[in-house]
């Protein structure tokens, strides 16, 4: 998978992705404020694809599961960052937005293009050249992200009864 890279930093917290004075919104108005407080333009800028990289404690804050929603809706392929907090980390597992955590995330910068290989734990800066190791997801986590999330890959397993 390939995209360009949308650069945040250190400590961007759920209500940043899903603000609580908006959360009465459909998922989708809700989506289009995504980061707006960081980032006005990139709701309407980033594209399917795309990647979100961050910094230490990406998706701290509350538990809303709406942030990692709101970037699933608007086509956010991963999210790369230094670490994570464990709930927002679980909630995008659970909706296919796999999360990498990359020391070297301060490295990329706004617009790199990356291409991310998420079996093989292999990110590459195609803008600078610079590649990088990540501890690839185990392989029943990538079966679900292939499914496209938990409740696909539970409709999968159980053959529809999910």
């Amino acid at each position: 998978m390939s995209g360009r890279a949308f650069v945040f930093g250190d400590n961007i917290d759920t209500d940043v992705m899903a603000p609580g004075t908006l959360m009465k919104l459909p998922p989708e108005e809700l989506a289009q404020h995504c980061l707006a407080a960081v980032d006005p333009d990139f709701a309407r800028t980033v594209a399917k694809g795309d990647f979100v990289v961050g910094g230490r404690s990406f998706g701290i804050g509350s538990s809303r599961e709406q942030a990692a929603v709101s970037l699933s809706l608007l086509g956010v392929r991963a999210v790369i960052a230094r670490s994570f907090a464990r709930i927002f980390w679980r909630n995008a597992i659970n909706l296919g937005v796999p999360c990498i955590t990359l020391e070297q995330a301060g490295e990329i910068s706004a617009g790199d293009r990356l291409e991310v290989d998420l079996a093989a734990g292999r990110l590459t800066n195609l803008t600078t050249g610079l590649g990088y190791d990540f501890t690839p997801l185990p392989p029943h986590l990538m079966a679900m992200m292939d499914d496209g999330g938990l409740m696909p890959h539970l409709k999968k397993k159980l053959g529809g009864a999910a």
